[in-house]
């Protein structure tokens, strides 16, 4: 087996949102800084409601994928094409834009702690423009499995293999073959969990710090860590609690053309969705 190896840091970085939502943004704070499949990974987490309270108002997506992952706090998402749905501690949300999408997503309390992350996931070309459609996946819907040394993984995405046992998540299937682990280690615990060679693969720590490989390569608290490849990742806890997000997915290899909320393959396929965006057309499928 190879373990994979800390190869790039991208510490998070102060940003906002929406209407002023703050947030911490690794992946993605530059157009430069992906990991192909993935394109932005936010973090948002504040007890102070004026942090949070003007959250996101009716904005437009294309061609990609929006997976909203809450550890604290309420939030409720509604869209163009009729969807509704609210997000609690431990929920999460698995959205396709595809050929289009409008909707908001506001918070549904006006205090307390809200915390979670966004992880925006690019499509291939010849998915980019089906219909939109999007999951709202219940806590109780995402297995948790418990680790000998006081630990637990959350799966989300793909599936965790422990010796003979496999825990899948809810969401299977995909053309980009997601993995969406959520580990949380006691303090000196140590993890392991077997990727798919080939995939690309990257850490974020949201609690504490962690140690990543065989040489213990130290990766800080908030900033996300691209491994290098390898068919399995190691990570160990400090001389405190770490908690931290373990993503993978097949990578694309095909051209990203950006432009906010459009993620397209050329430069034309962007003028098209601004277009079909002042028209009112950018959710109406082909005909």
């Amino acid at each position: 087996m190879t373990t994979r190896k800390l190869q790039t840091v991208i510490p998070s970085i102060a940003a906002s949102d929406g209407a002023g939502v703050k947030l911490r943004r690794s992946l993605g704070s530059a157009q430069t800084l992906r990991h192909d499949p993935f394109l932005m990974l936010d973090e948002f987490f504040s007890d102070n409601p004026d942090d949070y309270i003007r959250g996101f108002p009716s904005h437009p997506h294309r061609g990609f994928e929006t997976v909203t992952y809450m550890l604290d706090g309420h939030m409720r998402h509604e869209d163009s094409i009729g969807h509704r749905g609210d997000l609690g501690p431990g929920d999460a949300q698995w959205m396709t834009a595809g050929r289009g999408i409008i909707h908001s997503e506001m918070p549904q309390q006006t205090e307390g702690r809200m915390r979670g992350f966004q992880l925006w996931i690019n499509l291939p070309a010849k998915e980019k423009m089906k219909p939109a459609a999007y999951r709202d996946i219940p806590a109780r819907e995402i297995p948790t499995v418990s680790l000998e040394n006081g630990g637990e993984v959350r799966v989300i995405a793909g599936a965790f293999v422990q010796g003979e046992r496999c825990t899948s998540g809810p969401i299977q299937g995909l053309s980009t073959e997601p993995l969406y682990l959520d580990v949380r280690l006691p303090a000196r615990a140590s993890f392991a969990a077997p990727v798919t060679t080939g995939h690309h693969a990257f850490l974020y720590v949201y609690d504490g710090k962690a140690t990543v490989g065989d040489e213990g390569q130290s990766l800080p608290h908030r900033a996300a860590g691209l491994l290098a490849d390898g068919d399995v990742v190691r990570v160990g806890a400090g001389s405190q609690e770490a908690h931290f997000l373990l993503l993978a997915g097949k990578p694309l290899r095909e051209p990203i053309v950006q432009h906010g909320p459009f993620v397209m393959n050329t430069r034309e396929e962007i003028e098209q969705a601004l277009a079909d965006y002042r028209d009112g057309t950018l959710t109406v499928r082909n005909s």
